[in-house]
């Protein structure tokens, strides 16, 4: 049969082969796991074509190429496409991957996963997501360009492409991150719009009628259209013009048309997420002068084109070696470096930063930010900022530099009040590679980043965040800026980090293990000044790394006080008191819980011998998630409510967070 479908399309032409080549495995794709959205892809396949073929650099045969160019499927339910688009680009995606898509273990999951399918730069389908992804790719190639770029030798010289539809405009974060793209003049970004007038729901008239052009004008973009999105020359002239002009980025509205060729799903809202079936998949292949019956077909001129690309950029690839080899001869340390920070390694040195001196109190967030900046000085990848408070998160690096479009290789950026971009941005950064990101905010606005962190947590982006005024210590700002459930919540995102440091050097402990770890990582830090404890009477704060860890003990205790951040100092005090009544007791210090689970169970034991039954832990925040570390017969003082308008530390004696309430809980009393 394949020889008689080759003949039945051998006389259409190539690009067009292609294109139609794209829609019929996302259709045959999707039909097969009778799941999936064959809309967007059937629409799409033109202009991701000419992109692809005409336009991008790409690495199938050098995956992790530094300076190929991105790609960012923003509206990632069009899942089906890219893959197909991997497959006829020479990606490791082949055509037995294509038919599992969507089913258990297989390399083509329901939405694009960048650490399970080769070629694929971030994970989106979350809406919007994708476009603040793609300006952190931007973002970040531009500052190393800056950096690293010399005359005669580019280094890193690429762009950054997405392909986005009006869901992904609808949500705020687009609009956060295309303010801030124009903002920064980010040229090389470069985002096609899938303007075909449907969601879900039916029209976008029912729900968005703005003009979506000039919103993006007004964010200072250049804009262009394409009225026919079938027209494969007049795409392939837009993004020509688009990349000729160096001062905005760009977005390319194309008018298509969701469903295209299928006689009687094309524009209707059914055909989004819906398999076609099999009648109107016959009837639309019949329409396209494709052989109805065949599945997965990819003709013999098609798989020619590919080996023609891969070939090209296989050539591309080689250029850029050369040069590099050249760049390293005329600029030895500056090749070493940027190598380094692609391969994710540490200068030796790095974690060389003094311990703060016992016994000067100090707010975790003080210390952070002298941390941070000394790990600025010897971490070129250290780079991020906050969402409008770096004096108060205390992120702004002296000497660093302030990112802008004057000068790209500063390394303060200063992300205005849009925490979910901010976030993105930072996960796109992460993800782009040769970078360790940050982005600070006070810790009761993770939650307009937290699908933003869960997301970086499944991608497996390295980024920092740095939340401050982390509890009812906030004070006078009152219950609206007073963290009580968020410490909960982040605890219970999979393969993400929160860490609440007890005092300086535990905070210290804590940025390093950030700068280390594989996972994203989350400091929630103080407001308010904690002792800074003498390390030779209590155990090092290096035992950080181990999730909890006993600070202070007497031999054989008779109860245990667990505590993070800065009811370690109440912990304390309430050991000291029961220490005067002559009681036997230990003070463990929690400042993550995810990382004492993973530690072996001896040692877990060690901490926490499950003999000593009288368990006292206290938090300044909801007790969901020490349950397993207190046990049935424990006791939890912090929060049951929202938190007040007060000095912090009227606050702590308003809900009863005090050492005298420990000593009573300890005695049952």
């Amino acid at each position: 049969m394949t020889a008689e479908w080759n003949a039945k399309v051998a006389d259409i032409d190539i690009d067009q082969l292609n294109v139609l080549t794209l829609r019929t495995l996302a259709m045959d794709m999707i039909q097969a796991a009778n799941s999936g959205h064959p809309g967007a892809p059937m629409g799409c396949a033109a202009m991701a074509h000419v992109l692809w073929s005409r336009h991008m650099r790409l690495a199938p045969n050098h995956i992790g190429w530094s300076n190929r160019d991105r790609f960012v499927l923003s509206n990632g339910h069009a899942s089906s496409l890219l893959y197909a688009l991997l497959h006829l680009n020479g990606y490791p995606v082949s055509l037995d991957d294509i038919r599992q898509f969507r089913q258990l273990g297989s390399i083509t999951p329901g939405h694009p996963e960048n650490h399970v399918t080769p070629g694929i730069d971030t994970t989106t389908g979350p809406l919007g997501q994708g476009i603040a992804n793609a300006v952190g790719f931007a973002l970040a190639e531009s500052h190393l360009a800056a950096r690293y770029n010399r005359p005669g030798h580019d280094i890193v010289d690429h762009y950054t492409y997405a392909i986005c539809g009006d869901g992904c405009l609808m949500e705020g974060i687009s609009s956060e991150a295309a303010s801030l793209a124009g903002h920064w003049g980010l040229s090389k970004l470069i985002v096609l719009y899938d303007d075909n007038h449907i969601t879900i729901d039916g029209t976008t008239e029912v729900s968005f009628t703005e003009d979506v052009c000039k919103r993006f004008e007004a964010q200072n973009w250049n804009v262009l259209r394409v009225t026919d999105g079938t027209d494969l020359d007049a795409i392939d002239a837009a993004i020509r013009l688009a990349k000729s002009q160096h001062e905005r980025p760009t977005l390319i509205a194309v008018r298509n048309h969701i469903g295209y060729g299928s006689p009687n799903m094309q524009d209707t809202s059914k055909v989004h997420g819906t398999p076609l079936g099999a009648e109107e998949i016959r009837l639309t292949k019949a329409a396209y002068g494709w052989p109805e019956d065949a599945q997965f077909f990819v003709p013999e001129r098609v798989a020619e084109s590919r080996k023609a690309r891969v070939a090209k950029h296989d050539a591309a690839y080689d250029a850029w070696k050369a040069d590099f080899e050249a760049y390293r001869a005329e600029y030895p340390e500056l090749a070493a470096e940027f190598e380094r920070r692609m391969r994710g390694e540490l200068p030796e040195g790095w974690d060389k930063v003094a311990q703060f001196e016992a016994g000067k109190p100090m707010a975790t967030r003080a210390a952070g930010g002298k941390v941070l900046a000394a790990l600025h000085a010897t971490l070129p990848e250290l780079m991020g900022g906050s969402a409008d408070l770096h004096e108060s998160n205390k992120t702004y690096v002296k000497g660093s530099g302030d990112y802008s479009k004057a000068d790209r290789a500063g390394r303060n950026l200063f992300f205005g009040i849009r925490e979910h971009a901010m976030a993105s941005i930072v996960n796109a950064m992460a993800l782009y590679g040769g970078f360790i990101p940050y982005g600070a905010t006070f810790l009761v606005f993770s939650d307009y980043m937290r699908h933003c962190i869960r997301l970086g947590a499944l991608e497996k982006a390295h980024a920092l965040w740095i939340w401050t005024h982390d509890s009812i210590g906030v004070g006078e700002d009152g219950p609206t800026h007073q963290p009580i459930e968020h410490f909960a919540s982040l605890r219970a995102i999979p393969d993400f980090v929160f860490i609440r440091p007890n005092d300086a050097n535990e905070t210290l402990e804590a940025f390093k293990y950030a700068v280390t770890s594989e996972r994203p990582v989350g400091l929630a830090l103080s407001r308010q000044n904690c002792q800074t404890l003498d390390r030779t009477v209590y155990a090092s704060a290096e035992n950080l790394k181990k999730g909890a860890y006993t600070l202070v003990s007497d031999a054989d205790p008779e109860y245990i006080i667990l505590a993070s951040g800065s009811e370690v100092d109440i912990a304390l005090d309430a050991y000291g008191q029961l220490k005067a009544q002559g009681k036997k007791g230990r003070v463990v210090s929690v400042p993550a819980h995810r990382l004492f689970w993973e530690q072996t169970k001896d040692y877990r034991d060690s901490v926490l011998p499950p003999s000593v039954k009288n368990r006292v832990a206290v938090e300044a925040a909801c007790e969901m998630s020490w349950e397993k570390l207190i046990g049935d017969e424990g006791k939890f003082i912090g929060m049951d409510s929202y938190g007040a308008s007060a000095p912090a530390g009227l606050l702590y004696k308003h809900f009863n967070i005090t050492a005298e309430a420990v000593v009573k809980a300890v005695l049952g009393k």
